[in-house]
């Protein structure tokens, strides 16, 4: 397909969900009404764009409006966990048409996942009725650092075998389109966002289960750092933990301290049986007064963390997710213990401290979105303009 000059900015206007007509467009951009029709032409034949309901007649025949469509094309959203595989297969729009998990470890090395990614995300396009063709990116969190430039993990402490190594180009090898990777932190920000605060302009999610870190978005946008470990919340010392060591090395972190196999190897040891995260929340679901008193201890010691990170950035909605967060309150009050103890009021008078709304689907939801914002870009819309593959 010839490349049709404007028809990329003539999307990026659609993409808000307005329908407009011929005419509208053409007054909005300042050009002719045939100058117009082409674009409109060229979208369509992308399947980007269609005509919807007639628009309101002025005498004459009804023009027609065009929209954003949204059901045609798709893109995979991956969360890769410490010992999960969540994948989910959204339209253009986020809504998920199909999705899939499965138990495993990311300690197994990257062939051994992402090959399972491959085979769940094929598995998906078909129980959705969808070609490859339909797929126009994929977005994938993983739970260590990443180097946002390449998208390859970088010294990834859970990980072995993961550090440097190509994700992007081993699923583009098998699918054909662009693969975003970030930490998966990062990505739950961007989906917990999405989900449920899309006017919060200022946010702070905090992930608590196998590991602790947080995802930053300031001013609207995602706050990477210069080297993607903005948020690294975890390895920040807490006087309570100066004799535990962490796998990170260090001593007294606070993921050694208050992230789930550190509260479930407390329980272990007072004969609880409890493996992790999920057994110290299965636990307080029971009401087990210690693993109640330790979950609270827990929230207490990120929250010491996180209001020294509220009076730097100041954000207006804190949200707590991750395995940890399903100890719903328990969790989150000795987070805001701590927090409105600590920190000046002006900071906290109009801050919220959530759960998170996403639950376990926030990695999936905001992978998705990475993909979504990617392929409809004006670099994307420009290369399927052209005819040039990713």
């Amino acid at each position: 397909m010839p490349a049709v000059s404007g028809a990329s900015d003539l999307f990026q206007l659609l993409r808000d969900g307005q329908p407009r007509t011929r005419t509208e467009l053409a007054d909005l951009f300042g050009v002719a009404r045939s100058t117009v029709a082409l674009r409109v032409e060229a979208l369509m034949e992308l399947g980007l764009v269609a005509p919807v309901d007639d628009a309101v007649s002025t005498g004459g025949r009804p023009s027609s409006r065009f929209a954003l469509r949204t059901e045609t094309k798709a893109v995979l959203g991956v969360d890769i966990g410490a010992s999960h595989l969540r994948v989910g297969l959204t339209d253009l729009s986020g809504a998920r048409l199909v999705d899939a998990s499965r138990d495993l470890l990311v300690s197994e090395g990257p062939e051994a996942v992402l090959d399972t990614v491959a085979e769940l995300g094929a598995e998906l396009l078909q129980r959705a009725g969808r070609s490859a063709d339909d797929l126009l990116a994929i977005g994938i969190g993983v739970p260590g650092p990443v180097e946002h430039s390449t998208g390859r993990p970088i010294n990834p402490p859970i990980m072995p075998g993961w550090h440097g190594f190509d994700v992007p180009g081993y699923l583009h090898a098998r699918f054909g389109v662009p693969v975003l990777v970030d930490n998966d932190v990062n990505v739950m920000s961007v989906g917990e966002r999405e989900a449920a605060w899309p006017d919060v302009e200022d946010l702070i999610f905090v992930k608590v289960a196998t590991g602790i870190g947080a995802g930053i978005i300031c001013n609207g946008a995602l706050l990477r750092g210069a080297d993607g470990v903005a948020g690294d919340i975890g390895h920040i010392r807490v006087p309570r933990g100066a004799d535990m060591l962490c796998r990170c090395g260090n001593y007294g972190c606070l993921e050694a301290v208050a992230a789930g196999p550190a509260v479930a190897r407390k329980l272990q040891a007072s004969g609880h049986a409890a493996e992790d995260s999920l057994g110290v929340v299965a636990l307080v679901n029971q009401g087990d007064h210690e693993a109640l008193q330790l979950v609270r201890q827990a929230g207490r010691d990120v929250g010491e963390v996180l209001s020294a990170c509220l009076s730097m950035m100041n954000p207006a909605v804190i949200v707590i997710g991750g395995a940890m967060a399903l100890t719903g309150e328990h969790f989150i009050a000795g987070v805001r213990e701590v927090i409105y103890s600590r920190t000046m009021p002006l900071a906290t008078q109009h801050l919220q401290i959530v759960q998170s709304a996403s639950g376990l689907d926030a990695g999936v939801v905001g992978a998705s979105m990475l993909a979504i914002q990617h392929a409809l870009s004006p670099e994307s819309i420009d290369g399927m303009l052209a005819g040039v593959s990713p």
